[in-house]
């Protein structure tokens, strides 16, 4: 009912708009901001075309594969031969909610038992509530003996300590060299049959060197808009990521579900990076990554040039919590942390090249660098035409973001069932204010806070030297968006360019 009623609203502007936009003196108006759409839109296709030849074309041919594999093996009674050979699962869990983490304990043992292969569940655990939880949960479940349960304590100073602590574990156990590592966050469902549809591909491809799924999320709190922009988002990273995922590398493996060989799980070298990953920045110095271990472990592959793989049709579900039950609050500390993450792993990522990265997923790279500025340009330019012109043309940028963000909510049914009516606003809402907000994380990469578990990143500075690096990111964050705003204005007419700076331009 609400998207009839966002259709019907587009139709009425579209019929009513007034006749002075079409006149030809107007035409620099839709030039400075289709020119800009035209591009970002045709990249928005390209990854739309991508994702659909991944899933309908690249991966179902895997999946078939897969099935054909395992189809002979219970005709031969050999399924151990397409099973790992043994599975360890990682759970890091510190201050969830303790329905919530009875939950993740009692789906990742289900998990364990159904797949019959020799499992042990880590449980990486900071306060002995948890300890009691876990203990508790497995007892009830009572799993055979081939499913065991190992407890870690960690510190408490957030989840690259805890996962490192589990991995290290993993390691003095002795694993089988065949066997593979399951991390997965304190708040996310594994559901029936999850390792049966993703390990056997660890024995299809033995080149594989990471592993990720779809996800989707229940938020028992905070309203509709808060569960329409949570799942809004979780459909968008599903499109992005097969379209990304055909290039046989992606730049993120979630921590909400990422399964690695154990030659790479237990690795030196990979567990010092999940752990004690740093970022050394020319105005901010060296200052250790408090987030975003899951972005440190696919640069650790891709630097390596190694192979990973997006499953698809197995979907993984989180519990939400938001940081408030207040929706602007909330989406805003979420999305400085993810952006932060993003920010904090692009840069070298992007120098690794497009030798070694791949073509299409190195200029992705690039892209996340450019796409922060050119949605502002767009009400930018609205704002310019408005003051120099006629307020007419804030009438006709709000008939196009209306048509353009209706089209893309549409896109995703091809990745959801259905679709909510709120999509289109929300949709808007991340492109600009989250434009905006990844301009502020830009400059202020050293700022970094989980939010559910109050846990921050100070930099051992003096006041003096903090409060002069708090000063610079302000400086530097308005001068850019000053640039931005200038160079709208000149465009557009609104900001005359100085007679002898014309001159001088056009002599060249």
């Amino acid at each position: 009912m609400l998207l009839g009623a966002y259709i019907a609203l587009l139709i009425g502007l579209v019929l009513n708009a007034p006749g002075a936009l079409w006149h030809p003196e107007n035409r620099s108006f839709i030039v400075v901001v289709g020119v800009i759409g035209l591009w970002r839109y045709s990249w928005g296709m390209l990854h739309f075309l991508r994702s659909l030849w991944y899933r309908r074309v690249t991966f179902r041919h895997r999946r078939k594969l897969v099935d054909r594999l395992l189809v002979r093996a219970e005709a031969a009674g050999a399924a151990d031969t397409v099973r790992v050979p043994e599975v360890w699962i990682v759970v890091t869990s510190f201050r969830i909610r303790a329905e919530t983490a009875a939950a993740v304990f009692e789906a990742a043992l289900r998990e364990a038992i159904r797949y019959g292969a020799p499992a042990t569940l880590v449980a990486s655990i900071v306060e002995m509530g948890d300890q009691r939880l876990a203990k508790a949960v497995f007892d009830r479940l009572n799993p055979p003996e081939h499913v065991r349960l190992m407890l870690v304590r960690a510190k408490g100073t957030g989840k690259r300590d805890g996962l490192a602590i589990a991995l290290r574990a993993i390691a003095r156990a002795r694993p089988h060299p065949g066997a593979v590592v399951v991390v997965e966050d304190g708040d996310a469902l594994l559901p029936p049959g999850c390792l049966e549809r993703t390990l056997p591909f660890f024995r299809l491809m033995p080149w594989l060197a990471g592993l990720t799924t779809d996800e989707d999320c229940l938020v028992p709190e905070g309203g509709r808009v808060m569960r329409a922009w949570h799942r809004l988002r979780f459909a968008q990273r599903h499109l992005l990521m097969c379209s990304m995922a055909l290039s046989g590398r992606l730049i993120t493996l979630t921590g909400r579900m990422a399964v690695y060989p154990v030659r790479i799980a237990t690795d030196p070298s990979f567990i010092d990076i999940v752990q004690n990953d740093s970022l050394d920045h020319w105005r901010l110095g060296r200052f250790r990554l408090l987030t975003g271990e899951d972005k440190s472990t696919a640069y650790w592959l891709l630097r390596r040039g190694l192979r990973m793989l997006y499953v698809p049709d197995v979907r993984v579900v989180t519990i939400e919590h938001p940081p408030s039950r207040n929706f602007f609050r909330a989406s805003s500390v979420l999305m400085l942390r993810w952006f932060g993450n993003m920010l904090r792993a692009n840069g070298r990522a992007v120098a690794l090249g497009p030798g070694r990265v791949g073509l299409f997923l190195w200029w992705c790279l690039v892209d996340q660098r450019i796409s922060m500025w050119t949605p502002l340009v767009g009400p930018v330019t609205a704002v310019c035409f408005t003051i120099i012109a006629s307020p007419a043309f804030l009438y006709a940028y709000l008939v196009w973001v209306m048509l353009t963000r209706l089209l893309q909510a549409l896109a995703l049914l091809t990745v959801r069932p259905t679709i909510d009516g709120l999509y289109p606003v929300l949709v808007y809402y991340n492109q600009v204010y989250g434009a905006f907000l990844k301009t502020y994380a830009l400059f202020r990469l050293d700022r970094q806070r989980w939010t559910r578990q109050n846990i921050s990143y100070r930099a051992p500075v003096p006041a003096w030297r903090a409060g002069l690096r708090a000063a610079g990111s302000f400086y530097m964050h308005a001068l850019a968006l000053g640039v931005l705003v200038t160079a709208v204005a000149v465009s557009t007419g609104l900001l005359p360019v100085p007679a002898r700076l014309a001159a001088l331009t056009a002599s060249f």
